[in-house]
């Protein structure tokens, strides 16, 4: 199958789970302290006013919000136009596009920082280079990237847990695969923190790899 397949398929499905997936996510951060410190600390690292790309931002776009709130300047891109819809109803103060993350529709060195929360989980992992490269081209100089990915070991297509009759392709990773990934599209000074899984979440590790350009 050819990478476009695969966009495709995590379209359609996330397509058909865009409300059910909102209902459940929108107000997650609440609920995850480690993330509401992570992003607390990232921000940080960041210029004021910094313009950010929420890559795979999803129905609720809450993860761009969070920054948001702290002064930054979002856009949220996602391959779902009915994920984009939703997040634009829900955040209407916030920017939202439908786009494909390996054909970004920005100029070289647009962007302050990039945040992808699970979003290049649908991507075969031969692929991801096509996504993180991208990352690359548009982030400025010493510009930040965000990756946050589940932890385990998995390529392959799977029914998806919101919408059962639409498959979709996973990919779990490890810690020296993601910092493999980085350093391999250019990316410096990569670091690597994993948290354990909540309560109520799947229960697989969570791992969080911030690079530099």
């Amino acid at each position: 199958m050819r990478y476009s397949d695969y966009s495709e398929m995590a379209r359609i499905t996330y397509d058909n789970s865009a409300e059910k997936y909102h209902k459940n996510f929108k107000n997650e951060m609440e609920e995850k302290e480690f993330d509401r410190l992570f992003l607390d600390n990232f921000s940080d690292l960041l210029p004021k006013h910094s313009l950010i790309c929420d890559a795979g931002c999803g129905p609720s776009g809450h993860i761009g919000k969070y920054l948001f709130d702290k002064g930054h300047k979002i856009k949220g891109i996602d391959i779902s136009p009915k994920c984009i819809q939703i997040a634009r109803d829900y955040n209407p103060e916030l920017d939202f596009e439908v786009m494909d993350l390996s054909k970004m529709n920005f100029a070289d060195n647009s962007f302050d920082a990039i945040i992808s929360f699970y979003s290049i989980t649908y991507t075969p992992k031969k692929y991801l280079d096509l996504i993180i490269s991208e990352f690359h081209r548009v982030l400025k100089p010493n510009g930040i990237v965000l990756i946050v990915v589940k932890k385990g070991c998995l390529d392959s297509i799977d029914n998806n847990y919101w919408d059962e009759d639409k498959p979709v392709h996973y990919c779990l990773f490890q810690e020296d695969e993601m910092k493999e990934l980085l350093l391999m599209n250019k990316f410096k000074s990569v670091t690597i923190e994993t948290r354990l899984p909540y309560d109520f979440e799947f229960n697989v590790d969570r791992i969080y790899t911030t690079g530099i350009k």
